[in-house]
């Protein structure tokens, strides 16, 4: 036999003896994957904490008149989100943004000063010809719950990702409740857009859609859950396979010829006698009397 032969043949033994133990211990394999996935489940959805992300999405678009230069601007729009996605991360907006969200107000009308009533005089008479304005305090509305969220915390939570030739780019959120990613997701959005133009002195930007209510990324429950199973099928297989391999036991006589190189002699079978039976020397002196007075 072949040196590669002989190899095939120690594969097809393996193989086979490692579906025998399958098969074998298959109940310890089903209840460590089950248990292992019911641990990994719970830890998710008990234990870990949360995340829920919301988006929005900005366009940079420069208007231009002139039709020759469209294609040369919407370039150079797509390649300043790479600038804007550094911009919108740094201190200057991050600050901005954790100021409104400690305060989420925006002004819907400005405060009108009072204003006195303007009367004109003539031939003694005097006649009103403007009223008196009362004063009235600005109009303020509230967006959202206030937060407290500092510049570094902002710094973390939020990320921008972009597509190749496009002139949108996605500013995400992540918070440990749906409502605080959406305000954080459109507070550093609306910093952004207010801040851009004293910092670059342009005014390309809008907001394509607000940020809705987040949705929950973290922790993943189905992901989680199927890699404990795994682990569990996993863990199973190498300790029945370990404590395969430290049995000593022969089980085989090739091992015993060609392991060993020793010599059979022969083999002893293996009786089992009926739990019932007892053969005792009491027992044999009674059967070899009876046998002689027949």
């Amino acid at each position: 036999m072949s040196a590669e032969q002989q190899n095939n043949e120690e594969v097809t033994i393996d193989l086979r003896r490692l579906f025998i133990l399958i098969r074998k211990h298959i109940i310890s394999i089903l209840v460590w994957m089950i248990g292992l996935g019911l641990i990994a489940y719970g830890v998710s959805e008990y234990v870990l904490v949360p995340k829920y992300t919301a988006s929005t999405q900005l366009l940079v678009n420069r208007k231009t008149a002139d039709a020759n230069q469209a294609y040369y601007t919407q370039q150079a729009d797509i390649n300043a989100i790479t600038t804007y996605k550094d911009i919108i991360t740094s201190n200057v907006i991050l600050k901005a943004a954790s100021k409104y969200l400690a305060n989420p107000v925006t002004l819907v009308k400005k405060a009108t000063p009072a204003k006195k009533a303007v009367y004109k005089t003539n031939d003694g008479t005097r006649t009103l010809v403007k009223k008196a304005v009362k004063a009235k305090p600005a109009v303020y509305k509230r967006e959202s719950k206030s937060y407290s969220v500092s510049a570094n915390e902002l710094a973390s939570a939020i990320s921008v990702t972009t597509t190749t030739s496009s002139q949108v780019f996605t500013l995400s959120a992540t918070a440990e409740t749906p409502a605080k990613a959406q305000a954080i997701a459109n507070a550093v959005a609306k910093e952004f857009k207010e801040q851009i133009p004293k910092i670059m002195d342009v005014n390309n930007v809008t907001i394509v859609a607000e940020a809705p209510k987040g949705t929950k990324s973290f922790p993943k429950v189905s992901l989680i859950t199927a890699i404990g199973v795994l682990a569990g099928l996993v863990i199973s297989l190498l300790i029945i396979i370990i404590k395969d391999l430290s049995d000593t036991t022969v089980r085989e006589d090739s091992f015993m010829t060609n392991e060993l190189g020793l010599t059979n002699l022969g083999e002893i079978a293996h009786i089992t006698m009926p739990k019932d039976w007892t053969f005792t020397a009491k027992t044999a002196e009674k059967r070899g009397s009876s046998r002689r007075r027949v």
